[in-house]
């Protein structure tokens, strides 16, 4: 099939899904109505819980849900061929991410923009709360870990992208500051900063890639003063984990909003170049179609499932959904157009991406002898090596590779049409690490308030734990020294992340069950997303045992644990909850947030 074929049935099939399914959940299952009260409106406190126009949230909703997810994820999958990466990613998003993020967004909504972990404990009982806060830590702190070295490793190997992605915070922040006391319309100053950003993408192309010899505290420091720092992946991790606790304690308005919406509009655009070209271009697929057993690969079932996250379904997206979005949406209708639209954008995305390293990467690339090789080959130069070659790195550069192919022919510079997609990748990337240092210090004051640890409640504390415990994670030491062991965590990351997306099916079911709702829908995805990674965990456990990887092993047991309680607690209370309404939210009660929690209620 070709490649331009592949691209026009996708998109059109997930407008169709928009349209007839979304639109079903939407007035069928989930009734939402314009006039009910909304949290942003109810709890409006002007940092996190902020009234907010429904393509604002989109772009902030969409790009902290997509990161790099959508991306590493589709890159490595192809080792299995493009055929059953695009089959998960088509189905999966339509009927279980879209889905998944759909429902957690409108329980949230109901729930006083509760996150997810507090709304268990409702719709559950108490005990799941803590168990479900507990597994939410650990994702929470797996994500930051991996997000960060992500853009780490994009730095050093892209330096032209550097200059970019830090010129668009301080632009943001501009531009957030000035719409807050304007009230004007957003978009004519993002599509200036938007114009900006993309100016600072030549600029350092052309003329200023920075690496850190460039940096004026290293200027004219030999390698080793770098190297006796670390190597430059771990600095600039550190950089990003400082970056991150100031971006998650500022108020959303400042930077997450505008920032992100800066960031939609680059996707669109760098997404409207790719398709522009492989219409242009009509690139073969290169990849085989399938390959059930490939070197020494684990099993395609059930890895192909937790190996594709974002692209198809995360349990992360949940934490999205409940921990900020809820908290932003000015009417309850434009839950669809967030939660459920939002994740097909994101499958369009993990198929350009597909496309890009199955069919781009065929165009041509450098070989090993400096000459221009094409075809299969060319994709055989990112994929022929072993399971263990498939780094973050390796997969990150294929899709840039590829991707850059296909902008060239429209006539860019090869060059600069890679800094464009690096560029996306990393903003990408920082847009999800920074939410998720927000939405860990949610978890991190949840867990305070419930077990009593004061210290724990104050936002800037629990924040500075927040990046802490991702550092450390980040941080593992590997065969190439410290940070590089955490591309050890990628496998984690995906079994842990599909295992919160299961919980958060059950919650939703639980929702949905005391309302006397229809949960017909939900037993398939939720079957799925409970036996699929708890059977790929497993699996890793053993490896990890092995293999004397003790801190993955312990994290890996103590997640699987804590789920097979939390669905044991579920199969004991199924029966006992339809038609009983959940415990009743407390009269508000505006708190301080900075000592207790991001919660306006006293749970």
């Amino acid at each position: 099939m070709g490649s331009v074929l592949i691209a026009l049935l996708s998109f059109f099939g997930f407008i169709i899904a928009y349209h007839t399914y979304g639109r079903y959940l939407s007035r069928k299952v989930f009734n939402l109505r314009l006039d009910a009260v909304v949290p942003s409106e109810e709890c409006n406190d002007g940092v996190d819980f902020v009234p907010t126009r429904r393509h604002i949230v989109f772009g902030h909703h969409f790009t902290s849900i997509a990161g790099t997810g959508p991306i590493v994820g589709p890159a490595i999958a192809i080792y299995w061929g493009w055929l059953p990466a695009l089959l998960w990613v088509l189905f999966g998003s339509i009927f279980i991410g879209a889905v998944h993020d759909f429902g957690a967004l409108v329980v949230s909504l109901r729930s006083r923009g509760q996150t997810l972990g507090d709304v268990a404990g409702r719709m559950l009982n108490s005990r799941v709360r803590l168990l479900f806060l507990s597994i939410l830590f650990f994702a929470l702190m797996i994500v930051i870990a991996v997000f960060g070295l992500v853009i780490a490793f994009i730095f050093s190997q892209y330096p032209q992208s550097v200059l970019s992605v830090w010129i668009a915070m301080p632009m943001a922040i501009v531009i957030g500051l000035w719409l807050h006391r304007s009230g004007a319309p957003i978009f004519l100053p993002s599509l200036i900063a938007l114009s900006v950003l993309y100016l600072a993408v030549y600029i350092g192309v052309e003329f200023l890639p920075i690496s850190f010899g460039d940096l004026p505290l290293f200027a004219g420091a030999d390698a080793s003063l770098i190297e006796s720092l670390g190597s430059s992946v771990v600095l600039w991790t550190l950089i990003l984990l400082v970056y991150c606790f100031i971006a998650s304690v500022l108020p959303v308005w400042v930077l997450l909003q505008p920032r992100d919406y800066i960031n939609s509009l680059q996707l669109f655009v760098a997404l409207i170049l790719l398709v522009v070209g492989l219409l242009i271009a009509r690139p073969d697929m290169v990849a085989p179609a399938i390959q059930s057993a490939p070197g020494d690969a684990p099993p395609i079932f059930p890895f192909l499932f937790i190996t594709i996250a974002c692209g198809a379904i995360s349990g992360f997206h949940c934490l999205v959904s409940s921990g900020t979005t809820s908290k932003q949406l000015k009417n309850e209708t434009d839950a669809q157009f967030v939660g459920y639209g939002a994740m097909l954008l994101e499958g369009g995305l993990a198929v350009v991406v597909i496309l890009a390293c199955a069919a781009g990467l065929g165009m041509g690339v450098l070989g090993g002898e400096g000459n221009i090789i094409t075809g299969h080959e060319a994709w055989a130069q990112y994929y022929s090596g072993s399971w263990a070659d498939m780094t973050l790195a390796r997969t990150v550069a294929a899709f840039v590779e590829g991707g850059a192919n296909m902008i060239a022919v429209i006539g860019f510079p090869l060059d600069i049409a890679a800094g464009i997609i690096a560029v996306m990748v990393a903003c990408f990337a920082a847009t999800t690490l920074d939410t998720a240092t927000r939405l860990q210090r949610y978890v991190i004051q949840e867990l305070g308030a419930t077990l009593k640890v004061t210290a724990f409640c104050n936002k800037y504390i629990a924040t500075l734990v927040a990046v802490a415990t991702g550092g450390t994670m980040a941080m593992i030491a590997g065969p190439n020294g410290p940070g590089s062991g955490g591309m050890l965590l990628w496998p984690l990351f995906g079994a842990t992340n599909q295992i919160l997306a299961g919980l958060a099916f059950l919650v939703v079911a639980f929702y949905l069950l005391r309302h006397n709702k229809p949960v017909w829908f939900l037993i398939v995805p939720l079957l799925i997303m409970v036996v699929t990674p708890g059977w790929a965990l497993i699996y890793q456990l053993s490896s990890f045992y092995t293999d004397n990887k003790w801190l993955l092993f312990t994290i890996g047991l103590l997640v699987f644990s804590l789920q097979i309680w939390i669905v044991i607690e579920g199969l004991v209370l199924i029966r006992k909850i339809r038609g009983v309404l959940p415990t009743p939210l407390p009269p508000l009660r505006i708190i301080n947030t900075d000592e207790v929690t991001n919660q306006p209620v006293n749970n």
